[in-house]
């Protein structure tokens, strides 16, 4: 490289400290990645991270010229609120970050299917910015427009994502049930709540869809 040193990029996951321990360029699923950095002369490195030891991947990171980001947003339990800050600090500080977590929050969160439902795979979408505003809306357009899809604006393999439907209850009337969509279960168990007080039953699994997207297209986003 004109006798510059070759670029580094930090490839980042997230894993325990055994899995940061042990990782090396080939012993992942990002394998490939490691291979064609290699092969246009950019050192790439493991940087398998935790919150457990954030302070250790810090700084690592600031020795790099760039860093590759995989970390879903919900993974067993964990969010990825102290990694984004972790990431924007290595940002500030120079290490071009892919994606940053400003970018992620505009193009990688569910209300992009808000702000762009006016384009052709659009549906009937609302947003809804607080839980006083769902409250006082959503009810009403459940009422009126039959089953919808509520959507928590950052997840990943289908958590936070419900079907919502009016059913009968044994005196006649209509009540509020949700089936919630275990996308990331390859649908194995899809609940029926008749309410928050009452334990799930399961239903039939051949009331999912095959994705979220064909999904939304059966029923419009709350």
């Amino acid at each position: 490289m004109n006798g510059r040193r070759p670029y580094s990029i930090a490839i980042l996951w997230r894993g325990d400290a055994q899995a940061r321990r042990t990782a090396t360029q080939q012993n992942n699923r990002f394998f490939r990645i490691f291979e064609e950095l290699a092969a246009v002369g950019i050192d790439a490195e493991p940087a398998v991270y935790d919150e457990a030891f954030a302070d250790e991947v810090r700084e690592q990171l600031h020795t790099a010229d760039g860093v590759l980001v995989w970390v879903d947003p919900i993974h067993q339990g964990k969010t990825r609120t102290t990694l984004d800050a972790l990431l924007r600090d290595v940002a500030s500080r120079g290490p071009w970050v892919s994606a940053h977590p400003d970018v992620i929050l505009k193009m990688g969160v569910k209300e992009v299917l808000f702000r762009t439902r006016h384009l052709g795979w659009g549906c009937d979408t609302h947003l809804y910015r607080t839980a006083a505003e769902f409250r006082a809306a959503f009810p009403r357009r459940l009422q009126s427009s039959g089953p919808r899809v509520i959507k928590q604006n950052r997840g990943n393999g289908g958590q936070g994502v419900w079907k919502v439907e009016q059913t009968p209850t044994r005196t006649g009337a209509v009540d509020t049930c949700a089936s919630c969509m275990h996308y990331a279960e390859a649908f194995r168990r899809i609940c029926r709540f008749r309410n928050s007080s009452r334990a799930a039953s399961p239903i039939s699994p051949g009331a999912g869809a095959s994705s979220t997207s064909r999904f939304s297209r059966a029923y419009p986003t709350a």
